[in-house]
């Protein structure tokens, strides 16, 4: 697989929103527009806080990174806020691959922390980002199970 590459192009954010979709799809959650999720993520981006990433051509993976200053630093944090690999091109390592171009990616821009969620049982999800050295202990494996919590406002 080539590396990730930067989504910079309206062709490449509307393949970015397509596979967003597929992904809300899959998981039963509510599917957004293609063409108004496109424009979004382009704005994202333009705004300079976050990245879209692509894997594969065609495309059959995505990233979308935040980033932040640290609340306790003047460091750059990386929030992996989506990662998606369409089912036919799982389980041939492409999530791994994918998944390191990004958290290089996140490096690159200055990122010394990178955190994410996920679901319990989404065991595969979990195995991969386990196996890359992300953690659900607070204090990195030392602490109790970290917990997440969300509520709409």
């Amino acid at each position: 697989m080539e590396k990730a590459r930067l989504a910079h192009t309206d062709d490449e954010f509307h393949c970015a929103a397509e596979l967003f979709a597929d992904f809300q799809h899959e998981y039963e959650e509510p599917v957004p527009d293609v063409d108004t999720m496109a424009a979004h993520l382009a704005r994202l981006v333009d705004g300079g806080d976050t990245s879209v990433l692509l894997a594969g051509d065609p495309a059959v993976g995505l990233a979308i990174v935040r980033f932040r200053t640290a609340t306790w630093a003047d460091t750059t944090e990386a929030y992996l806020a989506e990662l998606y690999v369409a089912p036919e091109s799982r389980g041939q390592g492409l999530g791994r691959l994918f998944l390191t171009d990004v958290l290089d990616h996140c490096r690159a821009r200055g990122a010394t922390y990178a955190d994410l969620n996920t679901s319990e049982d989404d065991e595969a999800a979990r195995h991969l980002y386990e196996s890359l050295g992300f953690d659900c202990h607070e204090g990195r494996g030392e602490g109790p199970l970290a917990v997440y919590y969300e509520k709409d406002l």
